[in-house]
């Protein structure tokens, strides 16, 4: 049988950390060695062959923002804007918030609420679908 070339490819499956302090919530500014630079949103990352999403969400905090953390719950899931990948959202906890970034995937850092991320430019569609219908949820 022929393969249906019209058909996409299934989206790339990646993990979203969701880092809170109070109110507010860690955002990343993307770095130029990746897709999307400048772009503001949650700090993200693929997962890897024989991965958890768990464990993918440790190891991606730790290689963008040199941050240990313990993924806790998963709150959300949904596509990217293109299509291209399926991001499935964690909370994630950290016992200290001393920041190494890697510079070729962050640029800055900001914590912000949902109002301060509505001033940022450019982002993602789904990042704002987040802050609507998720952060409301989470509680303090």
């Amino acid at each position: 049988r022929l393969r249906d070339v019209t058909r996409p490819a299934a989206p790339v499956e990646a993990v979203v950390a969701v880092i809170r302090r109070g109110g507010r919530v860690l955002v990343i500014e993307r770095g130029a060695a990746v897709i999307y630079p400048g772009y503001w949103t949650f700090p993200s990352g693929r997962l890897e062959p024989g991965e958890t999403q768990q464990q993918a969400v440790v190891r991606e905090m730790r290689e963008e923002l040199g941050l240990a953390v313990r993924a806790v719950k998963k709150v959300w899931e949904c596509p990217t804007d293109d299509g291209a990948f399926r991001l499935h959202w964690w909370t994630a906890s950290s016992a200290g918030m001393g920041l190494k970034l890697n510079p070729a995937e962050v640029g800055r850092v900001r914590w912000v609420d949902a109002a301060g991320f509505a001033k940022l430019q450019p982002t993602f569609t789904g990042d704002h679908e987040f802050f609507r219908s998720v952060w409301p949820t989470l509680g303090r």
